[in-house]
């Protein structure tokens, strides 16, 4: 057995195959989870990466619940449900942890962050704020996050709420991000991995995967593949499209049009 990297919170994770009633049912007939044997972690960054449908969001809230963090994002300190939609799969892996313990850990989910930020202003609207008690706002930059852009309220999460020496789930979190935004989030993400936190993201942007302390697994079909970047179909899609749009262009709406 491998010895536990004690740069890592969270080592590897593994499905308990002989439990699962059935490779056909949701979720265990998505690629993402059909293919699970033990998927290690790299002790900085790990990337999910896939076609929409492939499970890697369904995985990431998996880890999230059985590291006791709430389905619809937050920390260990959020304990709500607007719906309650996570799968069964969290009863069926197993989590493999390290020694250290994060000082911070947060899971965000871009389609329920809306949800997070409501859940922010509930709570700090339910009890008045006391020394023992402060108020939460002023941790995720002072304003409401419903008072901020999309884009800006996951920035003022990231540069505020994140402390460092933390594990952070993060699903999509490009999907209100300019391409500006998204790099200066892969200098804020390294400058956490400097400061001792892991991060686990699951994600579609070019941009974001290009980090290079990480490892990108690629789930789909039969497998779940460990990928160089430069061989993603991410990079090439991107790569080839802003090359020559011109072409790609007319490759895509003749297409289209003959489909007519």
């Amino acid at each position: 057995m491998n010895m536990i990297n004690d740069r890592q919170f969270l080592d590897s994770i593994y499905l308990v195959r002989e439990k699962v009633p059935s490779f056909k049912d949701f979720p265990f007939c998505l690629p993402a989870v059909s293919a699970l044997d033990t998927l290690a972690f790299h002790p900085s960054v790990t990337f999910l990466v896939g076609e929409n449908g492939s499970g890697k969001s369904t995985l990431l809230e998996a880890i999230a619940i059985g590291l006791g963090l709430n389905a619809e994002g937050g920390s260990k300190n959020f304990n709500f449900a607007t719906r309650s939609s996570h799968s069964t799969l969290c009863d069926f892996i197993r989590l493999r942890k390290t020694v250290r313990k994060p000082r911070d850990c947060w899971f965000l989910r871009a389609e329920s962050f809306f949800n997070v930020a409501t859940e922010i202003e509930r709570l700090d609207a339910a009890s008045p704020p006391t020394e023992d008690n402060p108020p939460l706002a002023p941790i995720y930059g002072g304003s409401s996050l419903h008072e901020q852009s999309h884009g800006e309220s996951f920035f003022s999460l990231f540069r505020n709420r994140f402390r460092g020496n933390g594990l952070y789930l993060l699903d999509e979190p490009e999907a209100a991000l300019s391409p500006m935004r998204q790099m200066g989030f892969l200098s804020m993400m390294h400058d956490l991995v400097l400061d001792g936190s892991q991060f686990v993201i699951a994600t579609h942007s070019p941009i974001i995967m290009a980090y290079p302390d990480s490892w990108i697994y690629v789930l789909g079909g039969t497998q779940i593949v460990k990928t160089a970047y430069e061989e993603t179909e991410h990079y090439k899609v991107a790569r080839d499209f802003l090359r020559n749009p011109g072409r790609m262009l007319s490759i895509l709406l003749d297409q289209e049009k003959s489909e007519d």
